[in-house]
């Protein structure tokens, strides 16, 4: 992942729900370009924070078996309102529905001091990369632990 966009972890219950903060500083990489003389993040940054917090509570209630989670599919998006250095959003995600091991849906939002900023349906997909390539397994499992120390600083902050 190229932006950790999932700042802490506030609360998590596995199989259930997920609470994270993303906190927007001036010093983001992208605010520079995005527009310059008035930083709002993007949008599709914003959904990538909806992304990233539904997915730990995806690891999490998977046991961290898989390496590699991505969206397949977000439904039902809408951008309330912009998101400005020195905000902080308050993400939460609630597993709605779950197809087998591999494939979960959520309902999954934003909002700053009470006030909606994003707010999709998400489809997330997990899966090992040896499953698709053998030689891969080496990958999956440095992948996996790194994902499991990430997890531990997330919560810990």
């Amino acid at each position: 992942m190229r932006f950790n966009l999932v700042d802490k972890i506030t609360s998590i219950e596995s199989g259930k729900s997920v609470t994270a903060v993303k906190n927007l500083s001036l010093a983001e990489e992208y605010l520079q370009d995005h527009f310059p003389g008035c930083p709002v993040m993007p949008g599709v940054l914003m959904l990538e924070s909806l992304v990233q917090a539904s997915a730990w509570l995806m690891r999490l209630t998977s046991d961290f078996e898989f390496s590699t989670v991505l969206m397949k599919q977000a439904r039902a998006l809408k951008f309330n309102s912009f998101l400005k250095p020195g905000d902080t959003m308050i993400v939460t995600s609630k597993l709605h529905k779950r197809d087998g091991q591999q494939q979960f849906q959520f309902k999954a939002s934003g909002e700053v001091n009470g006030v909606s900023t994003v707010s999709a349906r998400l489809t997330l997909e997990q899966f090992n990369l040896a499953d698709r390539h053998q030689d891969l397994n080496r990958t999956d499992t440095d992948l996996i632990r790194q994902m499991r120390e990430l997890f531990d600083q997330l919560r810990a902050t």
